[in-house]
């Protein structure tokens, strides 16, 4: 566990939109941790660190609350949809050694052969990990891939302790040739105007 992600946070009894206001106004992120049978703990967290560690998909957070030390999975994160400041974070308690499901964004790595583009059918795949071994990304390699390539959940080479959740038949990547440009208005207005000339053109003959 990196000590990045070592977060302090504050345990709290006042709730409502205006106290997580004034939390936010204080540079903190209102919290919820739940999981485990456990009752739910609200903690408010220092919005910056938090802020840079859950860029990371599925971050993992060694939290210390009041001493005590927690680890926790970002679950959800809930933004204002007009400014994208972080409203609120549920955070999922989690155990070392235990195993998680996880969705897993897709990076595609390589250039197929030329003149054709790939199509990405899944951002994301879910695996089976360890809660302290979560991979970042799964690797997908379209290298010299020719037109009508696919790529199946199946095919994909998963990170080391990692199992496949989604339905291996799931289409992730497919190589295709892009769709010839539909001719411009502008072509298309000349040619049908050069067709009425020549059409009268015959009738006065």
């Amino acid at each position: 566990m990196s000590e990045d992600n070592t977060v302090h946070a504050e345990l709290r009894s006042s709730f409502g939109k205006g106290f997580a206001r004034r939390l936010r106004a204080a540079g903190k992120i209102p919290a919820v941790i739940y999981g485990h049978g456990t009752e739910p703990v609200h903690v408010a967290l220092p919005g910056h660190q938090v802020s840079l560690i859950i860029r990371r998909a599925n971050a993992l957070l060694d939290l210390d609350i009041e001493g005590t030390s927690q680890l926790a999975l970002v679950k959800d994160v809930q933004k204002d949809p007009v400014h994208q400041i972080i409203e609120h974070i549920d955070l999922l308690v989690v155990k070392k050694g235990e195993k998680v499901a996880i969705d897993v964004p897709v990076v595609v790595t390589g250039e197929p052969a030329p003149g054709t583009i790939v199509n990405l059918d899944a951002t994301t795949i879910q695996v089976e990990a360890e809660a302290t071994h979560i991979p970042e990304n799964i690797e997908v390699s379209v290298e010299g891939l020719e037109e009508g390539a696919h790529i199946t959940a199946a095919d994909v080479t998963l990170p080391k302790g990692s199992t496949l959740l989604t339905d291996a038949e799931v289409l992730v990547v497919a190589i295709s040739v892009p769709a010839a440009p539909a001719e411009d208005e502008e072509t298309e207005g000349e040619s049908a105007e050069g067709a009425a000339e020549a059409s009268e053109e015959a009738a006065a003959e």
